[in-house]
């Protein structure tokens, strides 16, 4: 039996018009209110998934170890170890019981839950799974969105595990993550957002992470600033869509505090939208 929670170990705030790039302000202020410095509340959910025999978490989040001017300038809410934590408290599990943790990109609100300032990775027994072609952008990214890829607290928790015989490489457009009997959690990329971002999926599921990190984002001009490429965000998302519907999944959403997920309806709109309770750690369906 399959089991998924949604894990939401901490919040932070991002600039509204950022999140929303050519959407005007009063539109996308109806969907997620601004604060008065102009930031939306944010969550920074995680996807667990439980088989017989692995514990997968895809993303991990923001971790607890940035100094006093980072979590106010982002607003961020959270305890010490905030996903260790709630792994603990939610499901009963420790770090020694995670068996793969899945990147979908390397941006600091994605992966700064893997490690601490020491380099140390926080599940001793995991793999991780990471995109190469994503990595390696990583390390080279362009000035307008350099500021996302902290490396100082990344990539040695990376390097480490890689000699460690730890990192799960992938390539390409499409894969397999891993396969365990008749489970599969397989994987498409896009590009929009950032080079190679990885979407986890199986029979139910799809993690949308930043391809579409809010119910609100779901229409397809509705695109980050942030992103790398906008015009190509739009052209992933439909092709993405196409792919959701004849797959019959449900999206999973990485940032939309009132919202976990959503199916998706006619002309690329929200068709049922799937409320958060607003618990620490959630059972999906």
């Amino acid at each position: 039996m399959i089991r998924y929670h949604a894990l939401h170990p901490a919040t932070f705030k991002l600039d509204g018009g950022a999140m929303f790039g050519i959407i005007p302000k009063p539109l996308w202020e109806k969907q997620i209110p601004a604060d008065d410095l102009n930031r939306i509340h944010l969550s920074l959910r995680v996807l667990c998934i439980q088989t017989d025999t692995r514990v997968i978490l895809v993303d991990s989040g923001i971790g607890d170890y940035h100094d006093l001017k980072f979590k106010q300038r982002f607003a961020v809410e959270g305890g010490a170890q905030p996903l260790l934590q709630v792994l603990n408290e939610g499901l009963g599990l420790s770090p020694d019981d995670v068996t793969d943790v899945v990147v979908t990109h390397l941006h600091f609100d994605h992966v700064g839950g893997l490690g601490n300032t020491g380099g140390e990775f926080l599940f001793p027994r995991a793999r991780l799974h990471v995109h190469r072609a994503h990595f390696n952008y990583a390390l080279a990214p362009t000035v307008r969105d350099s500021g996302s890829f902290q490396t100082e607290y990344f990539l040695e928790v990376i390097r480490r595990l890689d000699v460690q015989g730890r990192v799960v490489w992938h390539e390409g457009e499409a894969g397999t993550l891993l396969q365990e009997g008749d489970y599969q959690l397989r994987y498409r990329c896009s590009h929009g957002h950032t080079p190679w971002l990885l979407h986890p999926y199986d029979d139910k599921y799809i993690y949308m992470a930043d391809l579409v990190p809010t119910a609100a984002h779901v229409p397809l001009a509705w695109v980050m600033g942030y992103d790398i490429a906008p015009g190509r965000t739009t052209v992933d998302k439909a092709d993405f869509y196409a792919f959701i519907r004849a797959k019959s999944l449900t999206m999973v959403f990485e940032h939309d505090i009132k919202a976990w997920g959503a199916r998706l309806g006619a002309k690329d709109q929200v068709g049922e939208l799937l409320p958060s309770s607003g618990a620490a750690c959630e059972a999906l369906p």
